[in-house]
């Protein structure tokens, strides 16, 4: 998920983004409610971590105009206010969620998956499985197999793979990649997808007799069931 986090603290900032992207996702941070509003109202996001108390604008005002134009983003808010009328006055503003401080960050992990869970229809099973061929990508337990072996990966890496498995049989390109596994919307030009690729072709296809990730000349990387 992409989540933009809204929080004026920065030490609490500096937790939830950490946490967030060892844990798979890519993250933005504003640390007032001015600038949290125009990211939030100019980017796609998959869901929005929103500080009650914010220096700008306040985060359930934020939240307001945000209904008001038509953005339904999902959107947790985080409150050290943790009375019922605090958190009926957080829902009604337009919250999908409220947590207050301090907090869990396992809960908070869980209450985004719950929101995305509504957002996608409600009733409908989050995919937690991924598989091609003999590869296996555990999302919940961040753990992959191959053959039933284990494959240790680096947090980076079980994003690439993750991204991979996602398209696969389609060609991703190098801006694909790092747009949606590095958070990058320029080209650093360096050959950090190169590492990566031939790192995770290290873990994911040696001692391997087929090979899973293969380069398409000229257009980028595709992962694929063997012919």
């Amino acid at each position: 998920m992409k989540i933009l986090v809204i929080e004026d603290d920065r030490a609490t900032a500096d937790y939830l983004v950490k946490g967030l992207k060892e844990a798979g996702h890519v993250v933005d941070h504003a640390d007032n409610g001015r600038d949290g509003l125009f990211m939030a109202a100019s980017e796609p996001y998959d869901g929005l971590i929103v500080d009650r108390m914010l220096p700008g604008r306040d985060g359930l005002s934020l939240l307001e105009v945000l209904r008001a134009t038509g953005n339904d983003t999902p959107a947790l808010v985080l409150s050290a206010l943790g009375s019922v009328d605090d958190r009926v006055k957080g829902l009604r503003a337009g919250a999908d969620d409220y947590l207050t401080k301090p907090f869990a960050f396992a809960e908070l992990l869980a209450r985004l998956e719950v929101m995305q869970r509504r957002a996608r229809g409600g009733g409908s099973a989050p995919v937690t499985r991924l598989q091609i061929a003999d590869l296996e990508m555990d999302l919940l337990a961040r753990s992959v197999k191959r053959a039933g072996k284990p494959v240790d990966l680096l947090p980076r890496e079980f994003q690439l793979l993750e991204y991979l498995i996602r398209n696969a049989g389609n060609v991703v390109t190098r801006t694909m990649l790092l747009e949606n596994v590095w958070d990058y919307h320029f080209d650093p030009q360096t050959n950090v997808i190169d590492v990566h690729i031939a790192r995770l072709r290290q873990k994911i296809d040696k001692d391997h007799p087929v090979a899973l990730i293969h380069t398409v000349r000229g257009a980028g990387y595709v992962i694929r069931e063997p012919a």
